[in-house]
C-alpha cells in the first residue's frame, strides 16, 4: 500500500500548476516572522536554516545540535531560537512549548525538504518527501491559526510533530488523504478535469516517482464529480487540518481566474477560516503581502 503522506509530498513538489514551485520555494524561504505593529517581515523563513539542518552553517552542530536548541537543550550551536530567525524558528519555539519542550518536532522532514527545494537536489529528500510536506503544511497551519488569535488555541499539527503511536500514524494518513483529495479538488474548480490534464498531472508526478498504485488512486479521485461539501465536511472540528488543506489547494492551482477565486472563497468558508488565517497562508506562498 502506498504511503498518502509521500503522494502529498510529490504533489506539491511536483507541482499540479505553474505556480506550484514558486509558492513552494516562496513558503520556505520568506514565511519570516511577522511584526504586530508594523506589518513587516523580520526575514529568515526555512532558507535561513538549511545550512543548519545540513551541518553546513558557521555557528553549529548540524541538526542534533538545532534540536537540542529548539527543544529546549544545550547544543553547541549557541543562542537558541534567537540566532536560528526567521518562520520556523518561531513556530517551532511555540510548538515546542506548547507540546511541554520534550515532544519529537518533525524537523528531519523540513530540513530534507527546504534543502532540496532550495538547492539540495532531489536526492536530498528522498524518503523525506511526505515528512517534509506534511510538517510544512503543519508549520503553515500552525503559524496562520496562532497569528490570526483564532479560538480555540491552536494545538500543534500531527506531521508538525512525530506521530508517537499507532492511532496517531492511521491519523497523520487519513489527514493527508485529505490534503491530497483538496489540491486534485482545487484543480476542478474551474471545471472538470479532462483525460488531458489528467495524464498532465500524472506524468509529473511519474517523474517525482509516484507508483502505479498511487497514481490509479490519484486518477479515480480526479475523476470524481466535485463535492466541495463533502470535503469541507471532514474537517469540521479540526482547525488544523482545515488550515492545512486550504494552504496545500493555494499550491494546487493559480487562483487566476473568476471560479478558482470563487472556489477558494467557498472553501475558505466552508472550512471555517477567519480572513486572518487566510490573509496569513496567502501571505506565506506570496500571493498576498
Amino acid at each position: 500500500m502506498f504511503n498518502l503522506s509521500d503522494v502529498v509530498g510529490m504533489m506539491i513538489n511536483g507541482g499540479m500548476s505553474n505556480s506550484s514551485s514558486n509558492r513552494l520555494n516562496h513558503a520556505l524561504q520568506s514565511g519570516g516572522s511577522t511584526e504586530e505593529a508594523t506589518g513587516k517581515s523580520t526575514g529568515g523563513g526555512l532558507g535561513s536554516i538549511v545550512a543548519g539542518l545540513t551541518g553546513r552553517g558557521s555557528g553549529g552542530g548540524g541538526l542534533g545540535d538545532l534540536l537540542g536548541n529548539l527543544i529546549g537543550g544545550s547544543g553547541s550551536a549557541g543562542g537558541g531560537l534567537k540566532n536560528l530567525g526567521g518562520m520556523l524558528s518561531g513556530i517551532l519555539g511555540q510548538a515546542g512549548q506548547a507540546l511541554g519542550g520534550k515532544k519529537n518536532l518533525a524537523i528531519g522532514g523540513l530540513g530534507a525538504l527546504a534543502g532540496a527545494v532550495l538547492g539540495g537536489g532531489k536526492s536530498a529528500m528522498k524518503g523525506s518527501l511526505g515528512t517534509g510536506a506534511m510538517a510544512l503544511l503543519g508549520a503553515m497551519a500552525f503559524d496562520a491559526l496562532k497569528k490570526s488569535r483564532t479560538a480555540p488555541e491552536p494545538g500543534v499539527p500531527l506531521g508538525l510533530r512525530e506521530p508517537e503511536s499507532d492511532r496517531e500514524r492511521d491519523e497523520l494518513e487519513n489527514n493527508a488523504g485529505l490534503v491530497a483529495k483538496a489540491m486534485i479538488s482545487a484543480a476542478k474548480s474551474d471545471g472538470q478535469i479532462d483525460q488531458q490534464e489528467i495524464h498532465r498531472i500524472l506524468g509529473k508526478l511519474q517523474a517525482e516517482g509516484l507508483d502505479e498504485e498511487a497514481q490509479q488512486y490519484l486518477m479515480a479521485e480526479m475523476q470524481q464529480p466535485l463535492d466541495l461539501e463533502a470535503l469541507c465536511a471532514a474537517a469540521t472540528g479540526q482547525q488544523e487540518l482545515a488550515a492545512e488543506m486550504y494552504a496545500a489547494s493555494l499550491m494546487a492551482i493559480e487562483v487566476d481566474t473568476p471560479a478558482e477565486q470563487d472556489y477558494m472563497e467557498r472553501l475558505a468558508h466552508g472550512l471555517g477560516l477567519t480572513p486572518g488565517t487566510v490573509q496569513r497562508l496567502k501571505t506565506m506562498v506570496g500571493m498576498q503581502q
